[in-house]
């Protein structure tokens, strides 16, 4: 290694005995890193849902730094002293009690009765029969039950509906699976069933499956039909997606995670149709989350870090089959090192606001290896419109409106807003 002009850090390195620096390093970092975190929680005031600026200021490419790795190596340990401020006790759970209708990203949430939100890589169906929201995720314990689902008429206050799928359906599979992730639900008007798809696996992940199940209420119980790898492919992290016409598609990682594939389902939702198209190759994304907005289709994705978060991404197209075209992070607010781990938190799912056009909520998840079904739910307000971001993958402008999802320690919707 070249010389290079001494700072005050490698002058002391150079004074003091390896062990005292080994120590004096390890306080330094953490002292810095709470300092952060600190300035973090105390730096963001309690706001209401944005709407789209007609000008935002614009975003500069930018690279993650060294310090992101510090936070995340925390992050991950379960040992640490900031464990608390990413994955607070309960003393300062969301309780539907309080009546507050604040979101807090990161904290625990509690159902109607009290107890912990168990809906992990999930998502959300409006039910235009009964005019309810319906939240299906994963329903853990030490490992996954089945599938949790929570009604609510406010997007805030939650009832436990219980469990609409039961792992041990699954496993009873010839080929049994040990993992059941991201389960999804959308509505066939033709045939008036609620559909289920999912990715079911075996813990080494070597099944990449999907799994299929019907309903005929959304509160279940789902009668589950057997799982398949979708065109012949392997299939990991999932979505489906109802476009305006009723046709749904499906999204999915696929060859080890290097690429995503996308195609249309059967007219009544369970299988796919033979066409797909190959999108995002080489790029290995994750955990899509697709929504429309005025005619264009816009997907946020994740990197294949494990149970470690990363930088989100989000991709548009005029057509849902692609070209797909990357336009950027559409994280904004708060410290870089939280925008550049998409706010410590992975996506699952994009819901429309309704009679708020270009408003929705990101829904994401903070996961906890240690325990995953003490995971956390990280609900964002994200907002579409104003101008693009500085530039898109291909380096020149993009022809994109802009996509920003806004950091807020406290947050609620607005009081206008009525289901």
């Amino acid at each position: 290694m070249a010389d290079g002009p001494q700072t005050p850090a490698s002058r002391a390195s150079a004074t003091l005995s390896p062990g005292l620096w080994y120590r004096w390093s390890r306080v330094a970092m953490v002292g810095l890193l709470l300092m952060l975190q600190l300035y973090f929680v105390a730096s963001h005031r309690n706001v209401h849902v944005p709407q789209p600026s007609a000008s935002p200021p614009l975003r500069h490419k930018h690279s993650p730094q060294a310090g992101i790795k510090p936070l995340i190596d925390e992050f991950l340990d379960e040992n640490s002293p900031l464990r608390h401020l990413f994955f607070p006790d309960i003393k300062s759970a969301i309780h539907p009690a309080n009546g507050s209708h604040y979101y807090r990203p990161g904290h625990i949430w509690l159902d109607t009765q009290g107890n912990p939100i168990q809906a992990h890589g999930g998502g959300v169906l409006y039910d235009e029969t009964s005019h309810t929201y319906y939240w299906y995720g994963e329903y853990r314990q030490v490992g996954v039950i089945g599938v949790g689902c929570y009604s609510s008429k406010d997007l805030w206050t939650w009832q436990n509906q219980g469990i609409v799928l039961s792992a041990q359906q699954i496993n009873n599979e010839t080929h049994k699976s040990n993992m059941l992730e991201r389960p999804k639900v959308i509505y066939n008007d033709k045939t008036g069933k609620y559909v289920m798809w999912m990715h079911v696996d075996d813990v080494h992940y070597r099944k990449a499956a999907v799994g299929i199940a019907i309903s005929d209420r959304p509160t279940g119980p789902f009668q589950y039909l057997g799982s398949r790898r979708p065109h012949g492919f392997d299939s990991r992290d999932m979505t489906i997606f109802k476009d305006d016409n009723g046709v749904a598609y499906i999204i999915y990682s696929s060859k080890m995670n290097t690429e995503l594939h996308i195609g249309p389902l059967t007219e009544d939702y369970l299988d796919v149709r033979p066409n797909m198209r190959r999108i995002l190759i080489g790029q290995r994304r994750e955990a899509p989350a697709v929504f429309k907005y005025q005619g264009t289709y816009y997907m946020i994705t994740s990197a294949c870090t494990g149970w470690a978060p990363n930088e989100a991404k989000v991709d548009a197209a005029e057509s849902i089959m692609g070209p797909w075209e990357t336009i950027g992070d559409p994280c904004i607010g708060g410290k870089e090192m939280f925008r550049l781990t998409t706010f410590l938190s992975q996506s699952t799912f994009v819901l429309p606001l309704l009679g708020l056009p270009g408003s929705y909520i990101f829904m994401a998840d903070r996961w906890n290896p240690a325990e995953l079904n003490d995971s956390r739910y990280v609900w964002l307000p994200l907002a579409i419109g104003g101008r693009p971001l500085e530039s898109n993958s291909s380096g020149s402008q993009s022809p994109w409106p802009r996509v920003s999802i806004h950091w807020h320690k406290k947050w609620r919707l607005p009081l206008s807003w009525r289901l």
